[in-house]
């Protein structure tokens, strides 16, 4: 059986409340807005993973050890040809070496990642037609862990459910 997954840092009540409430200020009305269980912040999307290999790439993150995560989201940014709006931040090194971890186990268990530079976002918004202006408060996103997340197509659209969560030790937020 294959399965859609990423990996991700999955935000807490108090996070996805801000976030939703920078959502609720966008100007466009036509854009369509992420719904609010799916908000997160992908580390390495993955694509169609067998059952074997997800046993096995599983047992391989348990072994991760890194530093606190946290990230600040004090941007909107406009990806034309996806059309999305997201939240994007700087991504400090400790974000860095998590994604590295992360693409080095998935590698080893026989998945293939993206090659190109990593960079932290959060999408809000699809199908957005132009840039959006918005003065919102940062973003503090301190991860107490991060998750290996399914990617699930249901009749009302898409739903993430986490499968399994690694914990990280906290940190400050870089402001």
């Amino acid at each position: 059986m294959m399965k859609r997954l990423f990996f991700a840092l999955w935000p807490d009540d108090g996070v996805r409340r801000q976030i939703v409430q920078i959502c609720r200020r966008l100007p466009d009305k036509d854009m369509k807005l992420v719904r609010s269980s799916n908000l997160h912040v992908t580390l390495s999307f993955l694509g169609q993973v067998d059952t074997d290999s997800e046993r096995l790439l599983r047992q391989l993150c348990t072994g991760i050890q890194t530093q606190a995560v946290s990230l600040t989201f004090d941007r909107l940014s406009f990806w034309r040809k996806p059309r999305i709006l997201c939240l994007i931040a700087e991504p400090p090194p400790s974000v860095l070496a998590l994604v590295d971890a992360i693409n080095v186990r998935a590698e080893a268990a026989g998945i293939r990642t993206e090659s190109r530079r990593y960079r932290p976002h959060v999408t809000l918004a699809r199908k957005v037609r132009k840039t959006v202006q918005l003065d919102f408060e940062p973003v503090c996103w301190r991860a107490q862990d991060f998750c290996l997340v399914e990617s699930i197509s249901l009749e009302d659209g898409v739903h993430y459910q986490v499968v399994q969560r690694w914990p990280l030790s906290l940190g400050g937020c870089r402001i």
